[in-house]
């Protein structure tokens, strides 16, 4: 029963139909039960305040009824007494005849006593048989003693304790001879008589004397309901309406005092009396109201069904749509952007709302197919971009299952692409790559196979159930495709590629490192300019030696070996700590501390360099936000990879680590290698743009060692340059690399970029670069790497030996 009653609870909450038909339910109900309540309250009042004017109506009616039954007796005494034949029948006292016209006369008018008297009430002869003969002497006495009148005397008497209408007329021929009494019983006729006339209930009480109890003569009644009333009480005068308590029902009762031996003296108990009682029941009376009431409570219910029907309906009308609306909106929540709305012919508000989903559904549709192009379609050709290629590669190799059905994968990254765009203009290249990937997808002819571009000028070829001997073939088809100059806007431009190749199960055992292990394979056929290349595990990591680094590696993240050094770097000028830089380690659990050149160029051939720079850009967030804390203010610098600046991810992730930890891109320094750009400066210049976009300071480390030129330098959004430590350490003895150093520190300085020197070990070079209008340096002079937890303790001893007095120089106190 209680899950029962909250269930319903809950349905009631969570329906809007339920409380809508409820609220109209509840306000019907109130309406109704007051119009009901006060109308009943109305009828019932009314009913029992007519009740006395009914009462005192019926008392008219009897004494009408009494008044005619007197005339009808006093008319027919009359017609008897002046009879021709009936006088002279008594003057000769022809009794014979005299009994014989009484007896016609009695039955004509149903009188039961008919009789002749003598002027002294002697009896003379009778045809009645209503009361005694000896009674009828004294009643009709008793009645001539009462006021006469012309036409006779009429008036109620007691015989033998029963109430008889009696008229007396006298007989005169001329001089009065005698009386002619006729009369009845007041019995059921008159009670009937009353009832019909006005459905009152008649009861007749009768007493001989004063002080004896009543008795009912005559009720229409039941003998208890009689009996009940001559236990009453009655007053001496005539009693108005009196309610009367009758077996368990409520009577109003009316009386009226009839007497055959005179009215009832003033304040006096009358004699042999008679009275009459008029009644109703009290719950007869108000019947009539109540079956009103009823009816109208039938009414109402039917009302009540009727509108909860309706408003069940016009509540379905509106709650159907709008529970239809939400199960739209559940489904568009859902991802579900294909069915249409319902509803949509209405004219009316929920038809309105249904269109505005509708016009939602088709905009939500269309920005959904939008952003699906967007995130796995390339939007300048077309073609499948990188997440999609690599849906594809795994489906490939999934749908092969374990008929181990060969897959292969072709990279191709342009040759000059650069130079066309610098030489030619963004346009034309965007032109040149939309030719080249119309080129590349008529080469692949099978159904299945697919063409994708991954990024800038690097496109990608799965073939299904392509083994290496038809990825090879597919590859110098595509090769010798190259081979034809593209024109464009009446523009030939001559183009390459380099091309590489691995194959699924025999070169890798996932996706992701099927398309890595073919680009390692495409940067060493562009390295080598062999056009296109296998791929070879002697090209990466991918011996049995390596392959068992990788995977310590990989447990090295897992497990939490890798260790954050920092190196700091101080402010030639002041000797003030302005940073560090942030140096991985690693300790084996069994090798102990490895040093960086063991893993890092391991690291960076097998693409796993990139997950090392994640986990040293987050540790030296950490870090960061901990020296923060502390009221330490530095710039932490981190080293990116060419597989890094090759990432177009890159960004995106980077500012996902400064969200989670809080921290601010300006609190960073990425320094980038000069042979890093070379790789694919186009893409890395997109990358380097985007970073400096969200607030990264930018280094060139390593300055001198590469190709770069501080021409080139100009075109990159860098802010510092790191003058490489074999310049530094070699400037103290041969003049010439001093005089590069210092060439390297003005050109700086002119293109505004702060120059670092690492490799400062010892006071001499430290003082050199600080004539020499160095900005920083780094390097062993001033403090070797050292484990993050370890660099405020070292920051606060290297403030307080700057703090002693009769300090020497900065350069003397770095030992």
């Amino acid at each position: 029963m209680t899950t029962l009653r909250h269930r319903a609870t809950r349905w009631f909450h969570a329906s809007l139909g339920a409380r809508v038909v409820a609220l109209f339910l509840g306000l019907l109900a109130l309406v109704q039960i007051a119009s009901f309540s006060a109308i009943s309250v109305g009828l019932n009042g009314h009913a029992r305040s007519t009740l006395p004017d009914q009462l005192a109506v019926g008392e008219r009616v009897l004494k009408a009824l009494l008044d005619q039954r007197a005339q009808t007796l006093t008319e027919a005494a009359r017609v008897l007494a002046a009879d021709y034949g009936f006088r002279e029948a008594v003057l000769s006292g022809d009794r014979p005849t005299i009994g014989s016209v009484l007896e016609n006369h009695g039955e004509r008018i149903g009188a039961t006593e008919v009789a002749l008297l003598g002027t002294d009430f002697s009896l003379i002869a009778t045809a009645g048989h209503g009361m005694e003969r000896s009674d009828l002497a004294p009643a009709a006495a008793a009645l001539a003693a009462l006021p006469a009148h012309s036409s006779g005397t009429s008036g109620l008497v007691l015989v033998q304790g029963r109430p008889h209408q009696l008229v007396l007329v006298p007989m005169k021929a001329p001089l009065q001879v005698g009386w002619v009494a006729m009369g009845f019983p007041l019995d059921d006729r008159l009670g009937k008589d009353m009832r019909q006339l006005s459905a009152l209930h008649l009861t007749l009480l009768a007493r001989e004397q004063a002080e004896a109890p009543w008795h009912s003569m005559l009720s229409t009644l039941s003998p208890a309901a009689a009996q009940r009333l001559a236990g009453q009480d009655w007053p001496a005068q005539p009693p108005g309406m009196t309610p009367v308590l009758v077996d368990g029902e409520e009577f109003g009762v009316r009386g009226r005092w009839l007497t055959a031996l005179g009215e009832p003296r003033a304040g006096a108990e009358p004699g042999a009396a008679v009275l009459a009682l008029v009644s109703l029941s009290i719950d007869a009376a108000t019947r009539t109201p109540r079956d009103l009431q009823y009816g109208l409570l039938a009414i109402t219910l039917l009302a009540f069904g009727i509108f909860a029907v309706g408003s069940l309906y016009t509540t379905r009308r509106v709650t159907t749509p709008l529970r239809q609306l939400t199960q739209a909106a559940e489904r568009l929540g859902s991802g579900d952007y294909d069915t249409p709305m319902r509803g949509l012919g209405r004219s009316d508000e929920i038809g309105q709302l249904a269109q505005s989903f509708e016009a939602m559904r088709v905009s939500v549709a269309e920005q959904q197919a939008q952003n699906l192009r967007l995130a796995y379609w390339d939007t300048l050709t077309g073609l499948p971009n990188r997440a999609q290629f690599g849906k594809a590669v795994a489906q490939a190799i999934a749908d092969a299952g374990e008929s181990r059905a060969p897959v292969a994968v072709l990279m191709l990254d342009l040759d000059r692409f650069k130079h066309v765009n610098d030489v030619l203009g963004y346009h034309f290249g965007d032109l040149l790559l939309q030719a080249v990937g119309e080129r590349l997808t008529q080469q692949v002819m099978r159904d299945g196979d697919l063409v994708a571009r991954l990024s800038g000028d690097e496109f990608a070829v799965l073939l299904r159930s392509g083994d290496a001997a038809l990825a090879d073939s597919v590859a110098q088809r595509i090769a010798r495709a190259f081979e034809q100059p593209l024109t464009l806007q009446e523009q030939k431009v001559d183009m390459g590629a380099g091309i590489g190749i691995a194959c699924w199960p025999e070169h890798a055992a996932d996706a992701d490192t099927l398309i890595n292990r073919a680009e390692v394979a495409m940067y060493a056929a562009k390295h080598r300019g062999s056009g296109m290349l296998m791929y070879d595990p002697a090209l990466d990591a991918a011996s049995a030696q390596t392959l068992t680094l990788l995977g310590e590696l990989r447990q090295a993240v897992e497990h939490g070996e890798l260790r954050l050094f920092l190196q700091p770097k101080l402010a030639l000028g002041t000797g003030a700590v302005v940073g560090a830089e942030a140096l991985l380690r690693w300790q084996h659990p069994t090798r102990g501390l490895v040093p960086p050149i063991q893993f890092i160029p391991f690291a960076e051939q097998t693409g796993f360099i990139r997950t090392l720079t994640m986990w040293v850009f987050e540790a030296s967030a950490q870090a960061w936000r901990d020296l923060h804390a502390d009221g330490t203010v530095l710039v932490l610098s981190v080293n990116l990879s060419t597989r890094d600046l090759l990432d177009q991810d890159l960004p995106a992730k980077f500012e996902r680590l400064l969200l989670k930890h809080r921290v601010p891109a300006e609190a960073f320094c990425l320094e980038i290698t000069e042979s890093a750009i070379m790789v694919d400066p186009q893409r890395s210049l997109d990358t380097l743009k985007r970073l400096s976009g969200m607030g990264f300071k930018l280094s060139i480390d390593d300055f001198g060692t590469g190709h770069s030129s501080f021409a080139q330098l100009g075109g990159l959004p860098v802010d510092e340059l790191k003058i490489d430590k074999s310049f530094v350490m070699a400037m103290e003895s041969d003049p010439k690399q001093a005089r590069i150093v210092q060439s390297i520190i003005d050109m700086a300085h002119t293109l505004d970029l702060t120059v670092v020197a690492e490799g400062v070990e010892d006071a001499k070079a430290w003082d050199l670069l600080r004539d020499l209008r160095c900005d920083q340096a780094q390097g062993y002079h001033m403090g070797k790497p050292m484990p993050a937890n370890d660099f405020l303790a070292w920051s606060a001893r290297w403030v307080e030996r700057r703090r002693m007095p009769g300090a020497p120089a900065a350069t003397t106190l770095l030992h």
